[in-house]
């Protein structure tokens, strides 16, 4: 790694970070310094790694201003191997306090894609150099118009009365199907969507339907129709023959509104779920996988590595 520079970036150079090719560019994403403007990226927030005066790796952790939880880790990309991006992340986790959160964001279908896995290996095999443990991933899905499946006609639907019910069965379902954007409201507000989704979703007690059989409830879907896309928020059941229906039911409530597109986001693991989206007019548009800082990250100072870190001016 000799001639390698790694540091934070400076006042005026947003254009060096932005001089990395992207290597996935079918991804939606903010652009740097849309996200700087807005204030969710900052300079001493974001690092690179420069050879021979090049951006070979390039690390850019994010957090909206007024949150409560720490920065987490949105853009990573890296030309150069697995080490190089390892050192920029102890660098850059020494400045940050500690190491954070990783959302790794790739294309759906992304370990069937040998073009994409070109591309996404070396960042997650440095994380895991860095110390950092994948925990997880989530599928994001999206319904921009399909048709939707027709009511069998055995449920019956209707808005919530109020934050009370909404809570008491919340309360009684364990483990909800969909929880759209759940990483942000914990980083944001340090809410837990899954457990108090009133917390974050601050709309009308109406946004949500309840699904009833026999007057009975079985299943609950909290819609966002003003957020940064119309969102399937939440969706619990309590009996899961009911999932398809009320995903419809969610689904037509908000195209009713006006939605041309529907974003819900779902553990890849619930592979039911997902089929059930997918019979429900959505497609799969990207995977985030999540990794964590373990509990000895095993990444010491970046000092005596072969490189050299350099001290950024902070705005």
């Amino acid at each position: 790694m000799t001639g390698l520079v790694i540091r934070p970036l400076v006042a005026g150079e947003e254009s060096l970070f932005e001089s990395m090719p992207d290597p996935l560019p079918q991804l939606r994403k903010v652009g740097y310094a849309d996200g700087i403007a807005g204030g969710g990226y900052r300079r001493e927030n974001t690092w690179v790694a420069l050879q021979a005066g090049r951006v070979v790796g390039r690390a850019a952790w994010v957090l909206p201003p007024g949150s409560v939880g720490v920065p987490w880790l949105e853009r990573f990309d890296l030309d150069a191997e697995p080490e190089v991006g390892a050192a920029l992340l102890r660098a850059a986790h020494e400045a940050l306090g500690g190491p954070r959160p990783y959302y790794a964001s790739m294309p759906a279908h992304w370990r069937r894609r040998p073009e994409v896995l070109a591309v996404v290996e070396a960042p997650m095999a440095a994380a895991r150099l860095a110390g950092l443990v994948e925990r997880g991933e989530r599928v994001r899905c999206s319904w921009t118009g399909t048709p939707l499946p027709a009511s069998s006609g055995r449920y019956t639907f209707r808005p919530a009365a109020d934050p009370l019910e909404i809570n008491a069965l919340v309360a009684r379902i364990a483990e909800p199907d969909v929880l759209t954007g759940v990483e942000v409201a914990r980083a944001v507000a340090g809410v837990d969507l899954a457990t108090d989704p009133l917390a974050w979703l601050k709309g009308p007690a109406g946004n949500w339907r309840i699904a009833l059989h026999a007057g009975e409830p079985v299943g609950l879907a909290g819609t966002a129709g003003d957020a940064c896309y119309p969102l399937l928020a939440y969706l619990g059941l309590l009996d899961e023959s009911v999932r398809g229906e009320l995903l419809a039911e969610a689904v037509r409530v908000l195209a009713d509104g006006g939605a041309r597109e529907v974003i819900a986001d779902v553990d890849a693991h619930r592979v039911m779920v997902v089929a059930e989206l997918e019979r429900t007019g959505f497609r799969q548009l990207r995977c985030r996988v999540a990794f964590e800082p373990a509990e000895d990250p095993g990444s010491g100072p970046a000092a005596g590595l072969g490189f050299a870190v350099a001290a950024g001016q902070q705005d």
